[in-house]
């Protein structure tokens, strides 16, 4: 056998060799702790469906799940981390709109590509509630409205970062009811809220699970629900489109992503926890209580949420005037 021929087979079941401990690895997986990033604060609805879930996936694969926060830039910081991490299944994404859909739009020098990810499941959506501190000279969407066209340029309003849902309700807001109100991003609630509270803002649309402690209590008033029903969480608050804002529904939606070049064994491995997860009564009732509702979880119901969610996205950001970063 020639030199070159030996060096050839040696390179051959080397390669093999490679490829079948690469997939025992991922077969074997997971052997330690696994990762889920969250793009947001701690304390925001991100964070706290993905302590849910994480608790749930550790015990159904065998392993502790590490929550890591990771906020800024509209999720895109933390986002740009799940991308670039090593593609072996322990570091994940709780991705939403604006990791997979909106950045993309918003930013052209994005750090990451959203089409890269190898999507899991999703897991839950939430309606996000237009909150105002009392301390303001309107009770309802309608008299804000109404105060808003009397006083152009004097109400501002919150947002948990620039081209989130949270953002582009209040743009959608400002088109269809012809007012003129300032855009305050913020890295989440933890941020927005105190800001609300202190005066800083006059508005703020805030996810379900994290304004309604604040309506309950009495500090800040909910003058509307984003969606395009009311939330059986909240169903005093009415939502935007029955206040004469038809068609109005923004929902931040949550799912469970990984790097580009995951194993597929390791992807089918989650997907399949996940599914198994969110069809159980418990995680249901346990979700429920914050206000989330439970998405369909297979990965070809993300892929058409996704496809769904682009183009309604586009034409919202053109209508509302909303500039790229």
């Amino acid at each position: 056998m020639t030199l070159s021929r030996v060096c050839s087979v040696l390179f051959l079941t080397a390669g093999l060799g490679v490829a079948a401990a690469a997939t025992a690895a991922s077969t074997d997986w997971p052997q330690r702790p696994i990762q889920i990033i969250v793009p947001f604060q701690a304390g925001s609805a991100t964070d706290l469906i993905t302590r849910q879930l994480g608790v749930a996936l550790g015990k159904e694969l065998g392993q502790s799940v590490v929550v890591e926060n990771r906020p800024g830039a509209a999720a895109a910081i933390g986002s740009t981390a799940a991308a670039r991490a090593k593609p072996d299944g322990y570091t994940l994404l709780m991705s939403g709109p604006a990791s997979m859909v909106t950045n993309a739009l918003m930013m052209p020098n994005l750090s990451y590509d959203p089409e890269s990810f190898e999507k899991i499941a999703l897991v839950a959506q939430t309606p996000n509630v237009l909150l105002s501190s009392p301390a303001m000279p309107f009770k309802t969407l309608e008299e804000m409205v109404a105060y808003a066209k009397a006083n152009p340029g004097k109400l501002s309003y919150a947002s948990f970062g620039t081209g989130t849902t949270s953002h582009l309700a209040g743009e959608l807001l400002k088109q269809q009811a012809g007012i003129d109100l300032l855009h305050v991003p913020y890295k989440g609630a933890g941020e927005a809220i105190p800001a609300l509270l202190g005066g800083q803002v006059s508005m703020y649309f805030d996810t379900i699970m994290t304004a309604l402690p604040q309506v309950n209590t009495g500090a800040l008033n909910a003058l509307a629900i984003s969606t395009g029903e009311r939330s059986d969480m909240a169903p005093d608050i009415p939502t935007v489109a029955e206040q004469g804002y038809p068609g109005f529904d923004i929902a931040p939606w949550y799912g469970l992503v990984a790097p580009g070049g995951t194993p597929p064994e390791v992807i089918e491995k989650v997907s399949a926890a996940v599914q198994k997860i969110v069809k159980d009564d418990d995680f249901q009732a346990q979700l429920a209580k914050t206000g989330a509702e439970i998405l369909p979880a297979d990965r070809a119901a993300f892929d058409a949420l996704i496809a769904a969610e682009r183009p309604r996205t586009q034409a919202l950001i053109e209508q509302a005037g909303v500039k790229p970063n």
